[in-house]
């Protein structure tokens, strides 16, 4: 007689779905499945990511909620019960991506920026006025730190144009600065009010977020030594934050201003700077980006549970990410995301094919 597989035991635990599909330490995932209780409230059951247990925040026998610990690992998922249960024994298995640090010891406010060659660069912002040793770090693809960028006061949008140059805006001087591959750092644009989110469209033009609700259309640079043209191009409600900028595939500027609402708006800017709302519902939204089938990906609340929300091009909401304190996000190569928390990077495998920004 061959052995019984996991969860095959009559009456024995048996896992269905877990979602999201990914989550950072201290994020929480349901599982749904049959029998993941023993009979009685008291017969609990482990459940582990890999070899490492995880928290339970809730048990019933159709639904299970797990927190996610530091130090986990992406990894099977199993659900076990007491083999002395009546219903005892592990389940199937179920995988779980599992984001892990990248670099610490940084303060994003704004989604990271990837370069060319995949290293990724994220900033030490600081509170309002206050200068830091090191504004704009570079974190290599072997998760190698080296500072990038000094004396940039409250660095906070970052972005990338076609020549590899990084632009930085501050939210303290209303500047957009551009910055060689050297580091050298020269100013591009001012006047920017409260500068938060910049993006560039695929014609050059970068597009500068002002916290108190004005979107600027920067000119590209033509070389001929003329000033740039700087208009407005969009007005929307003040955000209490940052603004977050972003293009699809068909040029439309997306974009989020966290404001004191709990029932927050993702909106489409046109080509002509007609403004419309994309998608409501969303808490505290902020870092936006877009994967190549078209997909919205938003550093938000998504009823009540906070991460990484997929917005589809139906305007379908799912949460792709679990995590707290999320800013903002970046996609990297080989289906990979760097995910941007008040403090840290941290490095995911998601699967998922960003949109090339440029």
């Amino acid at each position: 007689m061959s052995p019984l597989l996991h969860g095959s035991k009559t009456g024995g635990p048996r896992l269905e779905s877990l979602n999201p599909p990914a989550a950072m330490p201290d994020g929480e995932v349901e599982l749904r499945g049959s029998g993941l209780q023993g009979p009685g409230a008291a017969v609990l059951p482990q459940v582990k990511v890999g070899d490492t247990p995880v928290y339970l925040a809730l048990s019933r026998p159709g639904r299970t909620v797990i927190r996610i610990p530091d130090g986990a690992i992406s990894g099977e998922v199993v659900l076990s019960l007491p083999e002395g249960a009546a219903s005892g024994g592990a389940s199937n298995p179920l995988d779980l991506r599992v984001a892990v640090p990248m670099a610490e010891g940084l303060h994003p406010v704004a989604n990271p920026a990837v370069d060319a060659d995949g290293n990724v660069y994220a900033t030490v912002s600081g509170g309002r006025g206050e200068s830091v040793p090191v504004s704009i770090y570079s974190i290599a693809r072997d998760f190698q730190v080296r500072p990038f960028v000094r004396d940039l006061l409250n660095a906070t949008g970052l972005a990338f144009d076609a020549n590899g140059y990084l632009y930085a805006s501050s939210r303290a001087d209303g500047t957009v600065y551009r910055i060689s591959p050297a580091g050298a750092m020269s100013t591009y644009a001012e006047g920017m009010g409260i500068a938060t989110g910049i993006a560039f469209d695929r014609d050059g033009n970068l597009y500068v977020g002002d916290r108190s609700g004005t979107i600027f259309k920067v000119g590209p640079d033509k070389g001929t030594g003329a000033d740039r043209e700087i208009f407005v191009y969009a007005t929307l409600e003040p955000s209490v934050a940052a603004y977050h900028l972003a293009f699809n595939d068909a040029g439309t500027l997306f974009v989020t201003g966290p404001t004191t609402s709990s029932n927050q708006s993702v909106h489409a800017i046109d080509r002509d700077g007609h403004t419309s709302v994309y998608y409501q519902g969303l808490g505290r939204a902020q870092g936006l980006a877009f994967d190549v089938a078209g997909n919205l990906y938003v550093a938000a609340s998504l009823r009540g549970q906070r991460g990484i929300v997929r917005i589809t091009p139906g305007r379908e909401a799912t949460l792709a990410v679990s995590g707290n304190d999320l800013v903002g996000l970046a996609f990297l190569e080989d289906g990979c995301a760097a995910l941007a928390t008040k403090d840290a990077l941290y490095h995911v495998a998601l699967d998922i094919e960003g949109r090339r920004l440029v």
